[in-house]
């Protein structure tokens, strides 16, 4: 897939489908995920695991994924953080945050615990600077 520059001036890669959607703006080390709409069983496995892949091959070590747009998320959006989370914390200087969770979305990482590792911030710019920490 080409890449589009994003307003902000960083290579943007973006795939959509059915409910969710996933836009990857790249700046640097740093990659913005800018994820929209219900994380929940039913999407396309090979669509997540793409994504993934995708944030592997752009090399960054740094991401801050914006879920202020994702209302609700299941295993499929569960399975989507950890993926990432595993993939980022396994390169040299790696850091992961997400940002922006609405309350049912926040819940559902204080249920799994997974905001016990994985840092949450609540909005973009303060995801911005826990990630540059």
């Amino acid at each position: 897939m080409a890449p589009n520059i994003s307003p902000e001036g960083g290579e943007m890669h973006a795939i959509r489908a059915g409910r969710a959607a996933i836009d990857i703006e790249q700046h640097g080390e740093v990659c913005v995920l800018r994820c929209q709409g219900s994380f929940l069983a039913g999407l396309d496995q090979d669509y997540i695991q793409a994504k993934i892949e995708d944030i592997k091959q752009l090399n960054c070590s740094r991401v801050l994924a914006d879920f202020h747009e994702v209302p609700l998320i299941g295993s499929t959006g569960i399975a989507f953080i950890v993926g990432v989370y595993t993939a980022i914390a396994g390169t040299a200087g790696g850091r992961f945050v997400l940002t922006g969770a609405p309350p049912l979305v926040q819940r559902v990482l204080e249920i799994t615990r997974l905001s016990t590792v994985i840092p949450v911030a609540p909005d973009f710019g303060s995801g911005l600077a826990a990630l540059r920490a």
